[in-house]
């Protein structure tokens, strides 16, 4: 077991909102203890007092974040171990192939498995206070990004049954712009009665008038009551479209305080520079990837072990003639996201980067392909900077190239 304190005891949670079922084995497999406890102060002190009998104690649990593993690590002598839900089920069946289930048979099987296969799992570490705020406030900004990409969608839904000028007027709805302009002109009859006089202090105002679109949204308002709904769909949707919009104002208020203090915060780690020198990463993505990879250079054995984390390692299938390779999607879905996101960009900043990308597509890979065959590249390059410490160089890297003969480099000098 990858543990470094002997253990005296194994444990499993199968855990619940409200209540929570924990088993207690000995290293001969036998039951020692079993109960219940609430998700309260006084279930969780239950639960501490009845660890302290078999302590040291390694627990397995179907999870690895959340409320329960917050409390589970502020267990004294107890060492957290996370189960996969796939993983999980496996154990489950081993020890019930009807497929009966209960808390008690989870709990069972999972403290049963950690005992006979838990020689190689991997602990789940205490982090940093900093960096464990940084990675919930990361995943909670994307969260509210997502919602946000949501509220812009009903917008134009509602937006789409009354008001189509408003709609061909703005092709960018996640500007602020377009959506002061819904709250300033709620309906085509009221774009109309306004008049081109508030119509050129509402674009100058909100940063929107362009020489090349000024005449064409002029021409849209003046329009706009020519093709409408009728006049109760009107009132209808148009309060709605309102209310989108204010709700999108407030949202993006709340993302501009999130991101300050996500910069705040990924200025005090020590990991900063770093992460801050990856080449197309900025203060929007490099708070991301530290947040996700943390500061246990322990972690990742490997960087093959890092690309399999973040999903940008292909899973093969072989059995007899049959071999095929397909996606990875068990994986850390944010940080791969997040690498898709940053190999996107890194080719705007990286010669090589924008190299490689278009001699796959030449192949004929997708751009998602394109993308994740890149991310695995930068992962490879991030994982010795992570382990050494040291900031991106791109003499270094193009030396590094040069030496071992890189095809993509022969492609970017010809």
């Amino acid at each position: 077991m990858a543990s470094k304190s002997p253990v005296a005891h194994f444990a499993a949670v199968d855990w619940a909102k409200q209540h929570h079922h924990a088993v207690i084995l000995n290293p001969a497999g036998q039951i020692v203890a079993e109960f219940g406890f609430a998700h309260s102060q006084e279930g969780w002190q239950q639960w501490r007092e009845q660890a302290a009998r078999f302590a040291p104690l390694a627990v397995a649990i179907e999870t690895s974040q959340g409320t329960v593993i917050d409390q589970l690590l502020r267990t004294p002598d107890c060492t957290i171990y996370p189960l996969n839900p796939k993983a999980a089920q496996r154990y489950r069946e081993r020890k019930a192939p009807s497929g009966t289930k209960s808390d008690h048979l989870d709990a069972w099987s999972f403290a049963d498995a950690l005992r006979l296969d838990g020689a190689n799992w991997k602990p789940l570490s205490k982090q940093d206070p900093l960096l464990e705020q940084l990675r919930l406030l990361c995943r909670d900004e994307i969260t509210l990004i997502e919602e946000r990409t949501a509220l812009i969608n009903q917008l134009q839904a509602a937006l789409h049954d009354y008001y189509p000028a408003a709609l061909q007027a703005f092709e960018d709805w996640g500007c602020p712009g377009a959506w002061a302009f819904v709250e300033a002109f709620p309906t085509p009859q009221a774009l109309v009665q306004a008049g081109k006089r508030r119509w050129d202090k509402f674009l100058h105002t909100h940063r929107l008038y362009r020489p090349q679109t000024y005449d064409k949204r002029l021409e849209l308002f003046a329009k706009a009551a020519e093709f409408c709904a009728s006049d109760a769909l009107t009132q209808a949707k148009s309060r709605l479209a309102v209310t989108r919009a204010k709700q999108l104002r407030l949202l993006e208020a709340q993302l501009e305080e999130y991101r300050k203090q996500i910069e705040k915060l990924f200025a005090q780690h020590p990991d900063h520079d770093l992460f801050g020198s990856l080449p197309g990463a900025g203060p929007k993505l490099a708070p991301r990837l530290l947040a996700e990879l943390g500061d246990d250079r322990d972690r990742f054995e490997s960087a093959q072990a890092l690309q399999g984390y973040a999903g940008t390692a292909p899973v093969s299938y072989q059995s007899g003639p049959v071999h095929r390779v397909q996606v990875r999607w068990h994986c850390n879905k944010i940080l791969r996201h997040t690498l898709y996101l940053w190999a996107n960009l890194s080719r705007h900043d990286c010669p090589w980067a924008e190299t490689y990308y278009q001699s796959l597509r030449k192949r004929g890979k997708t751009h998602a392909c394109a993308l994740r065959c890149l991310g695995q590249r930068w992962l490879k390059i991030l994982w010795k900077m992570w382990q050494t410490r040291t900031q991106y160089d791109a003499e270094l890297h193009q030396k590094n190239q040069l030496r071992h003969g890189s095809w993509v480099l022969k492609l970017q000098n010809t």
